[in-house]
């Protein structure tokens, strides 16, 4: 959005950043460029959005039969399409056809097997994450659940300074101060009085609130872990992006299935394992594969500014949609001055201004 309304506003200038966006890769259509870096976060801010509040309706919603689909069911059927996706944007990279795109991708797996095993820490902690991402969305508003989500940042930072020995800046730091304390204040308690209330609070009070903060605290530290474990074995590799996401789709099913055979394999074996699946269902899966992917194009072709622009648009987006279309979020003065103080947070942790400035080696 921003740049486009530079573009609008300096005639002078246009033909200037015209050049500089087709230097970048991307997409025509007749006379008009779309770098991949714009649609990516385009798609991100949709994404997230939709994903987090059809979600929310997946688990507030019931089946004709009445009853719910099995959450970790979900979050295996999510990884399965996230594996067959993985496998036809390797094959558009690699430039071959099915069978030789598993070919070369089971060969690129086995010679390098304590590479691949690598992967099992991340995959294990993504399996986690996207579990309790479903226990906190049945427990918690999608907006609740957007805003409070992004503490991910803060422990992303801790991690990234602890395991990869990255600077944070003090701007940064401030940065992080303000999204905790907006987390903080969107957490504070509401109060409601008269009977006009009443409905709302039923839709409010239909979780607990408890368990969905402390299921999506837990997924901010998984989610912070295995981001930075991940991105430390992505800058020690040469091996391609989506091939990396194939193996940790193949390593997050096998745990996604112990998983079910732990916690719901009674319930599988006496209903079966796609029980109470719904077209809304389906959807939210969807949403959540293709999420994976979308995530892994803008750490390719996207710089953390418009990261960050994009994200605190969907915070945003997320709250009023909740707000009109789900009602299941009680909007007051707290929601408010926390979701300004995470949005603000969020675009001023990425800002090139607060990025901490990088050493000289000039002489004395």
């Amino acid at each position: 959005f921003f740049f486009f309304f530079f573009v609008c506003i300096s005639v002078k200038e246009t033909n200037t950043i015209r050049t500089m966006a087709e230097d970048l890769p991307g997409v025509r259509m007749g006379t008009l460029f779309f770098p991949y870096k714009y649609i990516a976060l385009v798609l991100l801010m949709v994404q997230t959005t939709s994903s987090i509040l059809v979600l929310r309706l997946s688990r507030t919603w019931t089946s004709e039969e009445g009853g719910r689909y099995i959450s970790t069911t979900a979050v295996v059927m999510s990884e399965v399409f996230k594996l067959f996706g993985s496998f036809v944007l390797l094959g558009r990279e690699v430039g071959r056809g099915p069978i030789s795109v598993f070919q070369y991708a089971m060969t690129e797996i086995t010679s390098n097997p304590m590479g691949t095993l690598k992967l099992g820490v991340p995959a294990l902690l993504y399996t986690i994450q996207n579990n309790l991402l479903f226990v906190a969305l049945s427990n918690l508003s999608a907006a609740t659940y957007q805003v409070t989500y992004q503490l991910k940042i803060l422990t992303t930072a801790v991690f990234s300074v602890t395991l990869l020995s990255k600077v944070v800046s003090g701007r940064q730091w401030l940065s992080l101060l303000l999204l905790t304390i907006g987390v903080a204040l969107v957490q504070m308690p509401t109060s409601s009085s008269g009977d006009d209330d009443d409905d709302d609070a039923a839709v409010v009070d239909s979780g607990n609130a408890f368990i969905g903060l402390v299921a999506v605290l837990s997924a901010c530290c998984s989610s912070g872990f295995a981001g930075v474990y991940f991105e430390k074995i992505l800058k020690g590799t040469k091996q391609s992006l989506w091939l990396r996401n194939i193996q940790l789709s193949l390593f997050s099913i096998v745990l996604g299935l112990i998983g079910v055979y732990i916690n719901d394999g009674e319930a599988v074996i006496r209903d079966g394992f796609f029980q109470h699946y719904t077209n809304i269902t389906w959807l939210a899966i969807s949403l959540q594969a293709f999420g994976g992917l979308i995530i892994a194009a803008v750490i390719k072709f996207a710089d953390n500014i418009l990261k960050g622009f994009a994200n605190s648009i969907s915070i945003i987006l997320t709250g009023v949609l909740s707000f009109l279309f789900i009602g299941d979020v009680q909007l007051s003065l707290f929601f408010f001055l926390g979701t300004l103080f995470v949005v603000v947070s969020t675009f001023m942790y990425g800002h090139p201004s607060s990025q901490p400035s990088k050493p000289t080696n000039l002489p004395k």
